[in-house]
């Protein structure tokens, strides 16, 4: 049995450990990036659960309420509790939905921005969320049928991420700082910043041309906080007109350099609009263009890729009114209408017969595991679900109807990056190297589901060392399913035994006579005893 590691590890997130990172550069918040443990650093214990931790309240309930025993963090309620983040009730925290720039709360801001874009069509359906607080932004769009990625570093502001998860809401550890952020180019329809005190003017505009590199043609970039509205605000914030004034203006001319078209600023919020194509916004001798765009790379890459200077290329447009990368439907139907990266042949190997295929696969494949785990289809019982290797996103398009949110993974050693293709579906996700831990806390997930994800790592790295990271991420008494070869799952059950999971090795859905197997497995039920904590 794999020994229990020490009470203080009980928040331990292994690539953005506090005492590590401070061993790096301070400057643009390199400190705050992934930064992992060398092979012989990592621990081979099984990370505890705070003594008095509780399942989660059930989602809607989660998104406005939390047990103080599974986060006891008091910090925020403190230091926020005059912009309503979250407050201290007895033995729960209640999230009333405020934030910096919306004392009203997030739904009465969410319907403030509806007046001026439209979250009503189906035509947003993805957003980003830099800086993201405990996520309450995100949290109140997907009542509108919007699935935000919110992000935040692990710093000051003890547990905000954390937080985020414990609600249900989708949300990962995260920084905009030298490296790309780890999503595909064209992935969001929106990106949001309310005070979330990133310096866009700065460094030559290398942050905001890397939410232009995330973000779909025709996308919206909506800003909140210092700078906009200056004239009211500037005593409050502690700043100089001058110098707020100076800001705004670099941030419109760089949105300009961008080829963005402001739309509107309405009392707190400013939006702009990336064009749909850059056909209009090519260098000419009279006119250089700055920032430059990027020579031939690609846009996709993001795995501790450096951020850049230059202007991601769109994909080339036979027009002035065509979509680069093609138009997506809207959203419900977006979800199965063949990717237009797919449509293009950008992603080798997989053909629109492909995708449909594998769409009516995962639909048969997560009806077979209703009735293995009759669990996975009583609603309430999952809310935070990981695929660790995502594919086309089959799985988490298979249960969209569930109250569930999926986190979709493509592995940085995938045969082919389909990540993008993904976000197409109106999914969301990330890249992951599973030689590595993931950027989020633990007791993450209620449920992790792993396709071939051994076979794909044998060898690359440990498997006990997979299996202890999946261990730290599930949330006690979350579920498991693996997929993978017979004798690749014989010996995964050896480890998992060791890791005092139930578990039992289940036939695939086509018979006994097929060489893939399947895992089903609970994490037990253990905290740190009282006289640790």
């Amino acid at each position: 049995m794999y020994e229990q590691c020490n009470a203080s590890y009980t928040d331990y997130t292994p690539c953005e450990d506090p005492k590590r990172s401070l061993r790096f550069n301070r400057r643009r918040l390199i400190y705050r990036e992934r930064h992992c443990p060398e092979r012989h650093e990592k621990l081979k214990c099984r990370v505890p659960a705070p003594y008095g931790y509780r399942n989660p309240f059930t989602w809607p309930k989660s998104r406005d309420l939390a047990w103080y025993a599974n986060v006891p963090h008091k910090e925020l309620t403190v230091e926020k509790a005059v912009q309503n983040w979250i407050r201290y009730e007895g033995d729960r925290f209640r999230f009333p939905g405020g934030g910096t720039m919306f004392p009203n709360g997030a739904d009465a801001y969410i319907s403030d921005i509806g007046k001026l874009i439209n979250f009503k069509d189906g035509s947003i359906r993805t957003a980003i969320d830099t800086g993201c607080g405990v996520a309450s932004w995100g949290a109140y769009l997907l009542s509108r049928n919007i699935v935000t990625m919110s992000f935040a570093p692990r710093d000051t502001h003890e547990a905000q991420v954390q937080f985020a998860l414990e609600r249900g809401v989708p949300a990962l550890i995260g920084v905009l700082a030298s490296k790309r952020l780890p999503y595909p180019s064209r992935a969001f329809d929106m990106a949001h910043c309310s005070r979330c005190l990133i310096p866009w003017a700065q460094s030559d505009g290398v942050y905001l041309i890397e939410v232009d590199r995330v973000l779909r043609p025709g996308g919206y970039w909506i800003l909140s906080g210092p700078p906009i509205r200056w004239k009211k605000y500037w005593k409050g914030w502690a700043r100089t007109e001058d110098d707020l004034n100076a800001e705004q203006t670099s941030i419109e001319k760089l949105a300009k350099s961008l080829c963005w078209k402001k739309l509107v600023e309405k009392d707190d919020i400013a939006i702009w609009q990336k064009p749909i194509n850059h056909a209009n916004c090519k260098t000419n001798p009279n006119n250089p263009q700055t920032p430059p765009f990027c020579p031939a790379q690609d846009p996709d890459k993001a795995w501790y890729t450096n951020n850049e200077k230059c202007l991601t290329h769109l994909p080339e447009v036979s027009n002035n009114q065509e979509i680069a990368g093609g138009g997506l439907a809207k959203w419900p139907a977006r979800l199965n209408t063949v990717p237009p990266r797919i449509l293009s042949g950008s992603v080798e190997g997989v053909t629109p017969e492909i995708f449909k295929q594998e769409s009516g696969l995962w639909k048969r494949r997560v009806s077979y595991y209703k009735t293995v785990n009759n669990q996975l289809g009583k609603a309430g019982r999952y809310r935070n679900l990981l695929d660790m290797n995502a594919h086309l996103g089959g799985f988490a398009a298979a249960m969209v109807k569930d109250p569930v949110w999926v986190m979709n993974i493509v592995p940085v050693e995938a045969k082919v990056n389909t990540l993008g293709a993904i976000y197409e579906r109106g999914l969301i996700g990330t890249y992951q190297d599973w030689c590595e831990a993931m950027s989020t806390y633990p007791r993450t997930y209620d449920l992790i589901h792993a396709d071939s994800i051994f076979t794909l790592y044998k060898d690359r790295c440990e498997m006990e060392d997979i299996l202890l990271e999946m261990d730290r991420i599930l949330r006690p008494e979350g579920s498991v399913i693996i997929r993978d070869d017979v004798d690749m799952v014989v010996k995964i059950k050896k480890i998992t035994d060791r890791l005092n999971w139930d578990s039992q090795i289940i036939d695939h859905e086509d018979g006994p006579l097929e060489r893939e197997k399947l895992l089903f497995a609970v994490k037990t039920y253990w905290t740190v005893n009282n006289i640790e904590s």
